[in-house]
């Protein structure tokens, strides 16, 4: 029963377009660079408390049986809670996708479309093999870049009013 309990805690299952899709799990360079965002965001939260930041594997309930996924990081504002019991239930202010080679044409393609379609106001899409993070935001429907670095440099988020990433810090 407990090991029936731990295994469903830790389920990497996500609906994708109404089809059932198990992920692999994350590489350890994978886990170190969302822990490094993570890290990051948290620190800034600590001090200008703008919102909850959640991490993987949890699951996001955009439409019940069809679209339901668990970005690596997601972010919701203090104004929009809407955490429902032990998931996240509609569309939460930031998603943040950390691209293995295996999964680009599922993070950057497959899982934006579905983040466009319910209008997710940001989406970070980290691409550790190139040294990248590039921010979307959603404009007239469409997601368009509004911050990008490779390699070194900074990336600003405009739904985490004033945090800025130093890629250093996250690829160094």
């Amino acid at each position: 029963m407990i090991m029936e309990t731990i295994a469903r805690d830790f389920d990497l299952t996500e609906i994708i377009n109404g089809e059932e899709i198990m992920g692999p799990s994350p590489f350890r360079k994978h886990q170190k660079i969302a822990s490094k965002i993570a890290h990051k965001i948290f620190s800034y939260l600590e001090t200008n408390y703008l919102g909850e930041l959640y991490f993987s594997p949890l699951d996001v309930i955009f439409e019940e049986g069809v679209n339901r996924l668990q970005p690596d990081l997601l972010f919701i504002k203090k104004e929009n809670s809407n955490i429902e019991q032990d998931w996240i239930r509609g569309v939460p202010d930031m998603v943040c996708e950390i691209i293995s080679p295996g999964s680009y044409a599922m993070d950057s393609k497959v899982k934006k479309a579905i983040y466009e379609k319910y209008r997710v106001p940001e989406y970070w899409v980290v691409i550790p093999e190139l040294q990248t993070i590039e921010i979307l935001t959603i404009k007239n429907d469409k997601y368009e870049q509004y911050s990008y670095a490779e390699l070194e440099g900074m990336v600003t988020s405009k739904v985490i009013e004033g945090l800025q990433v130093n890629l250093n810090d996250i690829f160094g």
